[in-house]
């Protein structure tokens, strides 16, 4: 039996344990949102918080977004990558800090892997943002984290249903819910305000051709998705590879050779990516 979905939307919007930042995420929204903000501004809120500010900035300067070692400040990071994708890092941080709380290493490990894919996809076709696209692969999975927060039974009912009847943890929540992580996640996007560069990869990363506003980015988070669920790099919630929609290949038009020289440069990316999960700054030494 699914659920009532419109009674699990006001749950999921009204909980208080989501992974945000109280207070910092919200001020860095409202001053995101009025158009006198200046980088400072932002930087200051972000600077507050030591452990925050430091999070971000092992973040901002890792090999994947490719600008090792060269982001000194938080003023500076909101300058080079922009304030949206500064605030969906900073949520990262904050979804991470719940995955290592409730155990989902394997999830980090698979939701970091997709940001670093999705990054060398978006560059290889030559995607205006390509650091935007992989802060969307970072979160593309958000709403597994909050299903797993709220609705612990039903997630391990989840959980059962993928092992039992060998299918994936998609299908399986429309089996056991009525809707997807999918759907959690475009609840909470649309309650955070970010934007639709962001939300539609979220929301369809599964489905690209419903994608409406941002249908470039959901594609390549799709195929980054794929991407890293047959490499094997950390845990998404099955062992299953879906198949690439036919939609992202005609959103996308990568060439064979192209594919190639992606999984290449992704091979070599995972390596950082790996230095990063096992660094002091963001896993606390955890190897997931």
């Amino acid at each position: 039996m699914t659920l009532d979905q419109e009674n699990i939307r006001k749950r999921v919007e009204a909980m208080k344990g989501v992974p945000t930042l109280p207070g910092i995420f919200e001020k860095i929204t409202r001053l995101i949102d009025s158009s006198e903000t200046a980088a400072a501004d932002i930087a200051n809120i972000i600077s507050s918080d030591q452990a925050l500010s430091a999070k971000v900035l092992r973040l901002v300067n890792s090999a994947f977004y490719g600008f090792p070692g060269r982001i000194s400040n938080v003023t500076h990071a909101l300058i080079i990558l922009g304030f949206d994708v500064v605030k969906g890092i900073v949520l990262s941080t904050s979804v991470f800090d719940v995955m290592l709380a409730e155990g989902l290493f394997g999830l980090w490990e698979h939701s970091l892997g997709c940001a670093v894919t999705a990054g060398v996809i978006a560059r290889k076709i030559e995607h205006p943002d390509p650091e935007e696209v992989s802060v969307a692969g970072l979160l593309h999975d958000l709403g597994k984290v909050i299903i797993k927060i709220e609705l612990p039974d039903e997630s391990s009912r989840i959980e059962e249903t993928v092992e039992k009847k060998q299918i994936s943890i998609y299908e399986a929540e429309g089996d056991i819910l009525g809707f997807s992580h999918a759907t959690v996640g475009e609840w909470l996007s649309k309650k955070w305000n970010l934007p639709h560069t962001l939300s539609d990869p979220i929301a369809y990363h599964h489905t690209p051709g419903r994608a409406r506003l941002a249908p470039k980015q959901t594609a390549v988070v799709h195929l980054a998705n794929v991407l890293i669920r047959a490499r094997g790099f950390g845990v998404g919630g099955d062992n299953l590879v879906p198949q690439i929609d036919p939609k992202a290949w005609e959103t996308l038009h990568i060439s064979n050779a192209l594919l190639e020289e992606i999984i290449n440069e992704m091979d070599d990316k995972l390596e950082d990516a790996e230095d990063l999960l096992c660094d002091n700054g963001m896993g606390n030494g955890i190897k997931v």
